[in-house]
């Protein structure tokens, strides 16, 4: 497999809504630090959609895949109905300081898919028709 350079990288929604969601957090939490903090934020997500459009693969196994407990299985299963319905084989995360990027990928096609924070139990989902 060679290496695509400049892959396609997309967003669905749900990935829109993530980042409405923590900047709202961010702003209940501390209204003056936020928009740093959201800066910071958004200049991690530009920089890993650079590499990843380099690189699809660059990111971690997406570790909840593994889950135990009925919940983690259930989004798990509900991540890779997605990437199924993407047409995406591979599901993959990647740290974004203190956030995680969910994201579904082929070689040429990357889809973002969700964002945490690392102190959430899980990732906000859509559902199957997004």
């Amino acid at each position: 497999m060679s290496i695509p350079v400049n892959a396609r990288v997309r967003a669905v929604p749900n990935f829109v809504e993530c980042l409405r969601v923590a900047k709202d957090f961010m702003e209940q939490q501390d209204v003056d630090s936020a928009p740093a903090r959201f800066r910071k934020l958004q200049a991690g997500i530009v920089k890993a959609r650079s590499l990843i459009s380099f690189a699809p693969a660059s990111g971690r196994p997406a570790r909840f895949l593994d889950a135990r407990s009925g919940w983690g299985q259930f989004q798990a299963g509900q991540a890779r109905q997605l990437a199924r319905e993407l047409g995406m084989p591979s599901l993959r995360e990647l740290v974004l300081d203190r956030h995680l990027m969910l994201y579904a990928h082929s070689d040429q096609d990357v889809v973002l898919l969700s964002l945490r924070h690392e102190r959430q139990l899980g990732y906000r989902l859509p559902g199957p028709s997004f």
